[in-house]
């Protein structure tokens, strides 16, 4: 019968680095057998070969760099957001088709659009639009990222429901794969947190808005501890000096 092997207990006595995580200093200017004798490996003069700062990083020889012949013009906006547009004409189609289906267990979110083909890219979220309302006649269930006025008023006028979620990267991508052992964040930003706590938006940390909702099954109860915490500001007041 095989013996178990066991490890070596680990001591000061035996403790060592790993096997080729040390490397020998590279001693230069030490004659020639060591290989870099002479010149250090630096080659046969020039600016390289000498002491000091050395050239600065873009310069180009003289000649314009091309950090010069670019125009810039404008700035890049780290905050701004490219929505997927979705009309509630192509919602209807994708009913009537039997590509999409809504109720209060399962409602409608970017993952059902992107697969269904709704969409072909949820960007950095969905944004229902209001075109096609005429044509538009059944009560869905929908948690986009954003909503118009036009089409919040057309889905309740139907007997639907939408709430208005906040999305971050991360919570996004688990929302398209279909993972669920992740909380999704809460907004930090101020804008985002006075967009989804108005009512008029159907932002889902509105208090109002979690009121018409009701126990749906879709409601999760940490919108209510959220709403709750991220509403505190408004009722909250400056200090005043005291006399």
């Amino acid at each position: 019968m095989a013996s178990k092997l066991r490890a070596p207990r680990i001591t000061l006595a035996n403790l060592k680095p790993a096997p080729g995580s040390q490397h020998n200093q590279k001693r230069v200017g030490r004659g020639q057998g060591s290989g870099y004798g002479g010149t250090a490996g630096r080659g046969a003069n020039g600016q390289k070969s000498r002491s000091g700062p050395g050239i600065k990083p873009g310069f180009e020889g003289g000649q314009t760099p091309i950090t010069k012949l670019f125009p810039k013009r404008g700035f890049i906006n780290q905050n701004a957001k490219t929505w997927a547009p979705v009309n509630l004409d192509r919602i209807q189609h994708w009913i009537d088709q039997g590509r999409l289906e809504s109720s209060p267990e399962n409602p409608i979110t970017a993952r059902e659009l992107l697969l269904s083909g709704c969409v072909h890219d949820v960007h950095d979220g969905i944004k229902i639009l209001g075109d096609g309302a005429e044509h538009f006649k059944t009560p869905i269930y929908i948690t986009p990222t954003r909503a118009s006025k036009s089409a919040i008023e057309a889905i309740e006028r139907n007997g639907g429901k939408v709430v208005c979620k906040y999305y971050n990267p991360l919570a996004l991508r688990d929302c398209v794969k279909g993972r669920t052992d992740r909380i999704s964040a809460a907004p930090t930003r101020r804008e985002d947190i006075v967009w989804y706590g108005r009512h008029a938006n159907r932002g889902y940390l509105s208090p109002a808005t979690l009121k018409s909702l009701g126990d749906l099954p879709f409601v999760e109860e940490r919108w209510k501890v959220l709403a709750t915490q991220l509403g505190a500001w408004k009722k909250q007041d400056y200090d005043t000096q005291k006399k």
